[in-house]
């Protein structure tokens, strides 16, 4: 009998090994979302004059630090301005240029661009290289033409799986797009 329950308790021990050693064994892909600490945004006016540039900096993601805005001065009035915005990650050395990501996942990536106040539309830009194989928005190029002096808020989002063929996405408007949110900024404008 004593046999017997000394071989039931080492059956028992070497079944428990064997059961956690097999699910170590086990390799489950883990997808890790990226991390975007850093939205810059370069708006070059056509024809020449001073650029002005957008940065929201977040080293610590969704730490409890807020992020570092900046802009680097008025959009002038009456003046056409080109614009490119690239996503990357500061938190590592070298930065890596999410940017990149973006463009070869194309179709599951879109920008949207949201203006307050009185501000004029940000457009996509038409240029090739802006939009997926499937002739829709990514939207890393913009063009935001400028009448009279006004201010507001340029709110930029990273949507990764938008719906880019529901009503009104294509043209950039966020409120069908679905998807989930990968970076937003928020910067104060003006037009001088």
């Amino acid at each position: 009998m004593k046999t017997l329950k000394t071989l039931a308790l080492v059956f028992s021990i070497v079944t428990f090994f064997s059961s956690c050693s097999s699910d170590n064994n086990k390799s489950t892909p883990v997808i890790e979302e990226e991390l975007i600490t850093t939205v810059t945004a370069i708006y070059t006016p056509q024809g020449g004059g001073t650029a002005v540039t957008l940065e929201s900096k977040d080293i610590d993601g969704d730490g409890p630090g807020a992020p570092t805005v900046t802009v680097s001065g008025a959009f002038a009035q009456n003046t056409t301005y080109n614009g490119v915005v690239t996503f990357k990650n500061e938190s590592v050395n070298p930065a890596e240029d999410i940017t990149i990501e973006i463009k070869e996942l194309a179709e599951e990536h879109q920008v949207f661009y949201q203006k307050t106040g009185s501000l004029n539309n940000f457009t996509y830009a038409t240029a090739a290289d802006n939009f997926d194989t499937n002739g829709n928005p990514v939207g890393l190029q913009s063009v935001f033409t400028t009448t009279g002096a006004t201010s507001g808020t340029l709110k930029i989002t990273l949507v990764h799986l938008p719906n880019k063929t529901a009503t009104g996405v294509s043209a950039g408007d966020l409120t069908n797009a679905g998807g989930s949110t990968d970076a937003t900024a928020i910067f104060e404008i003006s037009v001088e």
